[in-house]
């Protein structure tokens, strides 16, 4: 299935009409007719099955013939990843964590930050594209860079953990994850935290933890951090 995203598009509307970008795409490169059937997901967990009416190179309307909504997740995963020296491994992790199943996503901006700027716009795209590509109907939000001190205010429901690399008292993340239950996670640079983020980070609450038993790069931890998330909620049976 060829998946489209369109976050104007909702549901109650009989018609839509895309953009002229999107329209020339549809028309002009990938060819499509009216009469032919196209689906459309808006991020918000909605896929819409639409059938083209007009199709020009500027112009391409469709009418709504079908809406399926997902089913609520019954937790939430949200990483705060410090961003990486070079754009490319972060925007690496934005792509596989979206395929993977992540709900959010907040760059942090840490005391060992080589990088301080972050094109917010540019990892969006990349969210997208990822959220396309796997099928996926809801896309997870990427929120404004902010410092790692101005994290730690936000207030965070469920189980909230620090991975770092410090030879200190960790548990693993995989024995002590629970299902169905709201996850919050910090990833930090290359450089990993400073004694003092991880002194502020346990004194919020945070529970220290290891992802392993070798040093993963900050984009690397990220993924397998998601990943074990994800996989301890993964339904045993059907039944579930």
């Amino acid at each position: 299935m060829q998946l489209f995203y369109n976050p104007y598009i909702t549901e109650g509307q009989e018609t839509f009409l895309f953009d002229k970008e999107e329209s020339r795409h549809i028309v002009k490169v990938l060819r499509k007719k009216e009469g032919d059937k196209l689906f459309v997901t808006n991020g918000f967990g909605q896929l819409f099955t639409v059938q083209i009416t007009l199709a020009t190179d500027h112009k391409c309307h469709v009418k709504i013939v079908d809406v399926l909504q997902d089913k609520p997740k019954k937790y939430q995963l949200h990483l705060a990843v410090a961003p990486t020296k070079m754009n490319d491994r972060y925007e690496w992790f934005l792509e596989k964590a979206t395929e993977i199943g992540i709900d959010q996503i907040t760059p942090i901006f840490c005391d060992h930050s080589e990088r301080k700027n972050f094109n917010h716009e540019r990892m969006e795209k990349i969210i997208i594209s990822a959220l396309k590509q796997s099928n996926q109907y809801t896309l997870p939000r990427l929120n404004q860079a902010i410092t790692f001190k101005e994290f730690m205010q936000q207030k965070k429901d469920g189980l909230n953990f620090i991975a770092h690399c410090e030879e200190t008292q960790r548990k693993s993340l995989k024995e002590i994850l629970q299902p169905n239950t709201d996850v919050t996670l910090l990833i930090g640079p290359e450089g990993d935290f400073s004694t003092k983020e991880i002194e502020i980070a346990l004194n919020a609450g945070y529970i220290p933890v290891t992802l392993g038993q070798t040093r993963l790069r900050t984009e690397t931890a990220a993924v397998v951090a998601c990943h074990s998330v994800v996989f301890c909620n993964q339904p045993t049976n059907k039944l579930n």
